[in-house]
């Protein structure tokens, strides 16, 4: 019997599914069966509604060897394992005579211990364990979080965080969660055989499919003990936020409270002398913190170099004495040892991090007015990183709908660590650039609008232009808008500024209640308008009458004060290179191309996207950062966008 060929098995996936088959699904499935039979890289650019999943995963399925799917976000996560593969393997069941296993595999604190359920909490004055269920009050809402934790343990099978609904606090959670660093280990622990990490990882052994998180991707990549089952075929979807994810596994912080906690869980489990040795350099750390250092640290400060020294040595020796000294006073001492080396190797690794300074990292001292100061030390880039530990000894696959940026795809291929598109090297991987398109005809969908007569924003400058000009926009969509602000501040002026003066469109603003409640209640009524800051600009789906206005207050650039993006910028100039261009329009351009991909997500979509800073019509980096967006047909008519809008709105509310 013959092999069925991809456009049959993509076919029967896609009825399966409900969808419709699409020229741009069909170019992507055939692109990646090309690059995984070669065992090549690939990068595809895939626009809102191609069914990019069942293009990467209908010719994967079909090859027979084990794949990685590592997604950004929970909810595509959530889309693959509970819709997309079990829909998928079933339709191709018959056609490939073998039903292909999947699996989800997560970091081992997004699943419940059972151990840390059971025999309770280290707790850090204490040092014994306390049962947390008598500790928290049951009336609070901690004491609901963790009896109905108890609850759920009972019916859980997989003990998967993300499964609980509705979720708990962060604070409950870790009650009843370990880091890999605190786990006893299967074969120590009396839960061992029921652990529901453990199981988790069975599973995953077992599948063809693993279907994981850019985090346990880039810790796998990292720190050489691997995580994940060996694999032929790695697909990185939502890739454009693949080196920011990987950055934020990469970096280090050390707070007065870390290094605090780690004293207090230490003291009881070493020797005297240990034990007041690090608690002075503790001290010593404390001290200098409260000082007023400055943001990025390009030389460390010699009385703070001192400082991370005593502490890295302090920390070295609790570790040795922490294996020698045993106090049966303690109850289950073995779980809270390892809770207390745990964290004192984790402040000694920061320090050590640290007082090493090497060229490739960043340190910065910032202070929150919440959670206090703190040290942070990140790499200067991940180009290299991902170059050496992601592209050898398998086929990568990176998709999203965002990844030709300025039109091409070599800037997000240099900061994945791949040379130009074609370039010849020993130590540079050979990858190709397929952009499939999108369903959506946008220049008929879809208007983007740049306000040229504003005045150029200046940095945390009054904008009542800009405020009066959202005002008519909003007005002319009839509510209907998506506010992207540039900063949390500026999102929280103008829906105070607008709600005194437009107090007939309900505006709902970011952090007053959670994230899915807003975009409900957005969704809900057309009237409605919704502002907010970083999460909006990615995480908004609202095809429809509800969302027909996405305006965005200034071009996105990182501040100038970004200790981060300013150390990448200048290394980037004293390379000889733009490290404008390179950074910080590399940085605008995919924040501007994913919040205009807001506008049109659905074939009957229209409306405008407003770009209320007139640099996009005016700068020289502005035709790079239109080339990153949607192809919307382009104005700076302001009376033509506002007679567009209010034809939108009346076709609307006719068709309601």
């Amino acid at each position: 019997m013959t092999q069925p060929s991809l456009p049959e098995l993509l076919h029967a996936a896609v009825t399966a599914v409900g969808g419709t088959e699409r020229p741009g699904q069909v170019a992507m499935a055939e692109a990646v069966a090309e690059a995984v039979d070669d065992g090549a890289h690939l990068l595809v650019q895939a626009g809102t509604g191609t069914g990019k999943s069942l293009g990467y995963l209908v010719p994967a399925l079909a090859h027979g060897e084990r794949v990685v799917v590592a997604t950004a976000t929970l909810a595509l996560q959530r889309q693959l394992v509970e819709r997309d593969l079990p829909r998928t393997v079933e339709a191709l069941h018959p056609l490939l005579r073998r039903r292909p296993e999947f699996a989800m595999l997560k970091g081992r604190s997004n699943y419940l211990c059972l151990h840390r359920l059971h025999e309770g909490v280290p707790q850090d004055e204490e040092e014994g364990l306390f049962d947390q269920f008598e500790a928290a009050a049951p009336t609070s809402k901690l004491g609901q979080d963790l009896l109905r934790l108890r609850d759920w343990s009972d019916e859980t099978e997989t003990g998967d965080r993300d499964d609980l609904t509705p979720g708990v606090s962060d604070r409950a959670w870790s009650q009843v969660s370990v880091s890999s660093r605190e786990c006893l280990g299967a074969t120590k622990c009396a839960y061992g055989a029921e652990c529901f990490a453990e199981a988790a990882r069975e599973r995953a052994k077992l599948a063809e499919v693993i279907v994981t998180n850019h985090a346990l991707l880039a810790i796998d990549a990292i720190e050489g003990a691997p995580v994940l089952p060996q694999h032929e075929v790695l697909i990185v979807d939502e890739a454009h936020e693949l080196v920011s994810r990987v950055t934020g596994v990469a970096t280090g912080e050390l707070t007065p409270g870390q290094v605090n906690r780690a004293v207090r869980r230490a003291a009881k489990l070493v020797n005297e002398k240990a034990a007041d040795q690090l608690q002075t350099a503790a001290e010593g750390f404390e001290r200098l913190m409260e000082l007023a250092l400055p943001g990025r640290l390009e030389e460390i400060p010699e009385d703070l170099g001192y400082a991370l020294m005593a502490l890295r040595d302090a920390c070295r020796t609790v570790i040795s004495a922490i294996g020698s000294t045993r106090d049966k006073s303690v109850q289950d001492e073995d779980a809270v040892r390892k809770q207390a080396l745990a964290s004192v190797e984790s402040v000694h690794d920061v320090a050590e991090r640290i007082t090493n300074g090497s060229e490739w990292d960043v340190v910065w001292y910032e202070r929150h007015d919440r959670f206090g100061a703190s040290l942070r030390v990140a790499p200067m880039s991940v180009s290299g990183l991902l170059r050496e530990k992601l592209f050898t000894d398998r086929s990568v696959v990176l998709t999203s709908a965002t990844l030709k940026l300025g039109g091409d795809f070599n800037g997000v291929g240099a900061s994945l660590g791949l040379g130009p598109e074609g370039a010849e090297g020993d130590d540079l991987p050979q990858w190709k650039g397929v952009d499939v398109g999108s369903p959506f005809d946008y220049p008929r969908q879809g208007i983007l609008y740049v306000a040229k007569h504003l005045a150029r924003p200046a940095r945390d400058g009054d904008r009542k232009d800009m405020l009066d000009e959202l005002t008519e926009l909003i007005q002319a969509a009839g509510g209907r808008t998506l506010g992207l602000f540039s900063s949390m501040r500026a999102a929280q002026l103008a829906a105070e500024e607008l709600r005194s003066r437009i107090p007939e469109y309900p505006i709902l603003l970011q952090g007053e209640e959670t994230l899915g409640e807003l975009i409900k209640n957005f969704a809900a009524d057309p009237r409605t308008c919704l502002f907010g800051t970083l999460s909006l600009w990615q995480g908004v789906d609202v095809p429809g009458p509800s969302c027909q206005l996405v305006v965005m207050d200034k071009i996105p650039f990182p501040r100038p004060d970004d200790p981060l993006m300013s150390a990448r910028q200048k290394a980037v100039e004293e390379a000889g290179g733009n490290g404008f261009m390179a950074v910080a329009a590399t940085h605008a351009a995919l924040l501007m191309a994913q919040g205009a991909g807001r506008l049109v997500r659905a074939s009957g979509d229209r409306g405008v996207v407003a770009v209320l800073d007139p640099r996009l019509a005016t700068a020289r980096y502005g035709s790079y950062l239109k080339a990153s967006m949607p192809d919307f047909w382009y104005t700076t008519d302001r009376n033509q966008v506002r007679k567009s809008l209010a034809a939108i709105d009346a076709a609307a509310k006719q068709a309601e």
